[in-house]
């Protein structure tokens, strides 16, 4: 627990100067003030995460975490287990949606072995840091032990402070788990409040029988377990997964340097939920990408004091839409940064 509280303890605030700082050069752009819209208020808010007035996000990666989920032989899912480290394959081979977004967005992708259920062949752009393989049934027991839950904080904190050395201005966080979706509407209904009717969604595309069945396991697995709802710690062990565990110190890794950290979906959102439970400072550090075609996942944003950038009704996972979300920031920050003030262009200011 040290390096976890070191890293917790060294999570500041934004910068008040920054963003003042950004907010003024905003004010002298060419352009009437806030005809940008979110663009501005973007690169205002990322101005206060770096510290910088004109921050540059030059060197960008998006973390892919994978793990299995012993819920999903509870047949919560569409598709079989062994999906899970057959789609790590295709992110290692550059065939996934996430491949051909972070191409896009030319940003580097991140593979993270957290608890895949097999062993996979070696690779050199494949890291293995199995905690096990696949958590356990939240229905039948806890996910994980206390200090499988650990290992998965230590993991995210691990694997940022490993890119920060490669250079690292801005990381997106995505997942890969069959059956993730399951534990992901567990501790968002638990955390949120919102029923868990309508926090559970359809996942990889089930139909409504087993939609119905889902609803059911995950009403079952809390009444088991009943975590503490102030320790996001509890709340991993109890009802988390390897990769969730992983997103959620990569959230408190991330912000202990002060680095921008964009969140995907229905599942990494259930990571920062844990995060935010362990240090609610971390939510200056998130930019919400999107808002999930997952049922709830409007109200686990709410409840973080999230807005998204959009809604294209995505709900793949994988970090795609954290991927879009990276090329918007970006792009707020190079207007803030490369437009020119009214007196460098000659143009006359507002009277």
């Amino acid at each position: 627990m040290d390096k976890i509280t070191d890293t917790i303890n060294k999570i500041p605030g934004p910068s008040h100067n920054a963003m003042d700082q950004a907010r003024s050069r905003q004010a002298e752009l060419t352009k009437p003030l806030g005809s940008l819209g979110r663009l501005e208020e973007l690169s205002i808010q990322i101005a206060g995460m770096t510290g910088v007035s004109r921050p540059k996000l030059l060197k960008k990666a998006v973390c892919v975490f994978a793990g299995d989920h012993g819920v999903a032989k509870e047949g919560v899912s569409a598709y079989p287990q062994e999906v899970t480290g057959q789609m790590v394959y295709n992110f290692l081979h550059g065939g996934a949606a996430i491949n051909v977004l972070s191409r896009h967005a030319q940003m580097r992708v991140v593979v993270v072995d957290a608890g895949v259920a097999v062993d996979l062949k070696e690779h050199p752009e494949l890291i293995v840091q199995k905690i096990g393989y696949g958590t356990e049934s939240i229905i039948r027991g806890s996910a994980m032990t206390k200090e499988q839950a650990l290992k998965s904080l230590l993991l995210g904190i691990s694997t940022i402070e490993q890119e920060k050395k490669k250079g690292l201005d801005i990381v997106a966080l995505g997942e890969m788990g069959i059956g993730n979706t399951t534990p992901s509407a567990a501790i968002g209904s638990f955390v949120t409040g919102i029923p868990v009717e309508k926090m559970t969604g359809k996942g990889t595309g089930i139909d409504d029988e087993k939609r119905l069945q889902k609803i059911n396991i995950i009403k079952k697995a809390l009444t088991l377990h009943q975590p503490n709802i102030s320790d996001g710690f509890d709340l991993l062990e109890r009802l988390g997964g390897f990769e969730i565990g992983a997103i959620a110190g990569a959230i408190l890794g991330a912000a202990s340097l002060k680095i921008p950290v964009v969140i995907d979906g229905f599942i990494s959102t259930a990571g920062a939920l844990i995060a935010y439970s362990l240090c609610p400072l971390v939510s200056g550090y998130l930019i919400a990408s999107h808002v999930s075609a997952e049922t709830g996942h409007g109200a686990m944003l709410e409840y973080l004091h999230l807005t998204p950038l959009f809604d294209f009704n995505m709900r793949l996972g994988e970090g795609t839409g954290a991927a879009l979300a990276v090329g918007v920031a970006e792009a707020a920050c190079k207007l803030l940064d490369e437009m020119s003030t009214f007196e460098e262009a000659g143009v006359a200011g507002k009277e």
